[in-house]
């Protein structure tokens, strides 16, 4: 039986409707990566969780859901991003009721790692979707949309956890989880469309040796301060190191061969888009989410905020990225996102510095604050343009797996840009007291300027050779 697909780009009332559907599941994904931590004590006192296993069940998480998502792009790929969306979609809500009603700590850590599998299935689905419903002229637009998303809910995550905590307890952190996944689910099987899948068998091997890279430099990221940077951590980091290298070559060959698909294509990183679009997230990834356990330290033990207070700080910069990136997105589809985006990384440069000097003990609560309101317009210049400048102009047999290797390169950069802040506030804690706060946030200022550079490098525009590259399905 021979089955129809839908003549792609889509009508743009479709197509809008199909990435509010989407972007509800990604939306939660994403929040679930940091609202867990203010249930915490929740954990301790309920579950009687010790400090380890505290750190495992956010640490967890991110472990499945990064080490797979390479693999579940290309996935995309091969079965439809709309049936590895709602099979994401079905695991992460199941998982998270299943969290909610875990009575041990061993349960709850389990149902976690589950949940980042889902996650890691669900993601990459998004920008592969809004790469084929949209006309090219109308992505940036779409992508914006996606940014804000992307934007508003990590940061979103310390403000409904304590709005949770102050009127429940620490299950419903997970429960909220259920209703709002099934509704996505359901959304996304009626608006959005299947496509055509690509029927090339990807390569075995590959998918097995990205994994066990993975999850060793991972693991290894997360578990070094703890682990005092052993020999066996050293170890790990350098197996998994060797183990991308085999990856890479092992690419190059089946790419050569043809006879499977490579799980990255190694030619879309002759885009120059591409390849420097990659470092730029990679920048963003690592001081997003590296900066936001010292910014909450800082407001709750230095100026004595609630977790709930101390979310409220925070929203003014979700609001103003969450506004901003929309109008960001329609400029980038009118012109070039180069300078959209070396503004973005600049503004983000400057905020963190500010953070740098104004987050002490001697400066006023509103001299930070300046500092996060810069940032939120910061937020808004980077996310659109930089994600548009990277995926826009893929053809779309590759479209699931450019979009796994950019949110690859995020979730690595959020990993080791989180393992690195911590061990800078550790270190500076012991000598610096509280001003080691505000030092922590350096190694994220220094990485932003990568995110300069790659923006300024990279072409910005492909217009010209978009229409020839890319194949409507």
């Amino acid at each position: 039986m021979n089955e129809t697909y839908p003549a792609l780009p889509l009508r743009l009332p479709e197509a809008w409707r199909a990435l509010f559907a989407l972007c509800i599941g990604f939306f939660m994904i994403l929040l679930d990566q940091t609202i867990v931590a203010v249930a915490t004590p929740g954990f301790e006192r309920d579950l009687g969780a010790d400090y380890s296993q505290l750190l495992w069940v956010t640490s967890i998480y991110l472990l499945t859901f990064a080490v797979p998502l390479l693999v579940t792009g290309r996935l995309g790929d091969r079965f439809g991003p709309k049936n590895l969306y709602v099979a994401g979609m079905v695991i992460f809500t199941l998982s998270s009721l299943a969290c909610g009603l875990a009575g041990s700590i061993e349960v709850l850590i389990a149902a976690r790692a589950v949940q980042g599998i889902g996650g890691a299935l669900l993601t990459p689905q998004t920008m592969s979707v809004i790469n084929r419903v949209f006309p090219h002229d109308k992505r940036g637009s779409a992508l914006g949309i996606w940014g804000a998303v992307a934007g508003i809910s990590t940061l979103a995550g310390p403000l409904l956890g304590g709005l949770i905590m102050d009127f429940a307890t620490w299950h419903w952190v997970f429960f909220i989880n259920v209703p709002i996944g099934v509704v996505c689910v359901v959304l996304v099987w009626l608006w959005v469309p299947r496509f055509q899948p690509h029927r090339q068998r990807i390569d075995g091997l590959s998918v097995v040796i990205s994994m066990v890279a993975m999850a060793l430099i991972v693991y290894a990221i997360q578990e070094g301060e703890k682990a005092h940077w052993s020999a066996a951590i050293w170890a790990m980091l350098l197996a998994g190191v060797v183990l991308i290298g085999i990856f890479l070559w092992l690419q190059a060959r089946v790419e050569r061969r043809g006879k499977t698909a490579p799980l990255i294509p190694l030619g879309l990183f002759q885009r120059r888009d591409f390849a420097f679009g990659n470092l730029a997230i990679f920048a963003m990834g690592f001081a997003v989410a590296g900066m936001m356990v010292p910014v909450m330290l800082y407001l709750q033990n230095i100026h004595g905020l609630s977790p709930l207070q101390a979310g409220l700080f925070v929203t003014p910069m979700s609001l103003i990225s969450g506004v901003l990136a929309p109008f960001v997105g329609r400029a980038v589809d009118k012109r070039s996102p180069r300078p959209m985006a070396m503004l973005g990384f600049s503004l983000m440069t400057l905020s963190t510095l500010g953070l740098v000097v104004f987050m002490r003990p001697e400066f006023p609560l509103w001299a930070p604050l300046c500092a996060f309101l810069l940032m939120g317009f910061a937020h808004g210049f980077v996310w659109a343009p930089n994600s548009t400048a990277t995926l826009r102009d893929l053809p779309h047999d590759s479209i699931g797996a450019g979009s796994g290797m950019y949110n690859t390169t995020r979730q690595m950069g959020a990993v080791i840009g989180s393992a690195m802040i911590a061990a800078v506030l550790q270190a500076r804690g012991e000598t610096s007291g509280a001003s080691a706060f505000a030092e922590s946030l350096l190694p994220a200022a220094v990485v932003l300027v990568l995110g300069i550079v790659a923006s300024a490098l990279a072409v910005g525009s492909q217009t010209d050779q978009s229409e020839s590259l890319s194949t409507s399905n």
